[in-house]
């Protein structure tokens, strides 16, 4: 079995997000991709951040029409600052040590890897997707971290969570940045203004 694994903040998820998960399911025969929205990402700071519980929910809403994606609860059930390490580890020892798990990540997000918790352990845990993004070049990325990586050349959508939350927070549009399903959830729960 072949599990791809995308954690984030998602807040909220865009076409870009779903474009990257459907194109890498494809390309490496993943047989489901699972997102995982963190609780707290050490990385990103919290202020504009939904509530968990509708970061979720915007999840269940834009992938409930493919059968190859799923969602995890995992860090927002452990709640606190979320580690992909822990993740990772969770979800091996649930689905066991046959199963090849695949990492998906943005190229500005894999940059940072430095910065996590246990950077040489978690590229031994499972492979890394590396997906390419405007403005960020893999070359960057320490030499040995670079072997350990597969990159894919996605189809280029210049869709950011931030920028969709600045054009709320504006009154701008968000159509077709996302589906009208999450449109409308932000729209009645009030998010991001």
């Amino acid at each position: 079995m072949r599990i791809g694994i995308i954690g984030g903040t998602f807040n909220p998820i865009h076409y870009g997000h779903l474009v990257s998960a459907s194109e890498i399911c494809d390309k490496f025969k993943l047989d489901k991709v699972i997102f995982v929205p963190s609780a707290l990402n050490p990385l990103k700071n919290a202020s504009n951040l939904a509530e968990a519980h509708h970061r979720l929910n915007m999840i269940k809403l834009a992938i409930a029409d493919d059968p190859r994606f799923e969602v995890s609860d995992i860090e927002i059930k452990r709640g606190g600052t979320s580690y992909t390490i822990d993740t990772i580890k969770t979800f091996v020892k649930d689905y066991g040590k046959d199963v090849n798990i695949y990492f998906i990540i943005g190229a500005d997000a894999f940059l940072e890897i430095n910065s996590w918790a246990s950077p040489d352990a978690l590229l031994k845990m499972c492979k890394f997707i590396v997906t390419t993004r405007p403005g960020y070049d893999i070359k960057e990325a320490k030499p040995v971290f670079k072997k350990l990586i597969k990159v894919m050349k996605i189809t280029c959508l210049k869709i950011s969570s931030s920028d969709i939350r600045e054009r709320i927070k504006t009154g701008a549009p968000i159509k077709y940045l996302l589906s009208e399903k999450i449109e409308n959830y932000i729209k009645k729960h009030k998010l991001y203004k």
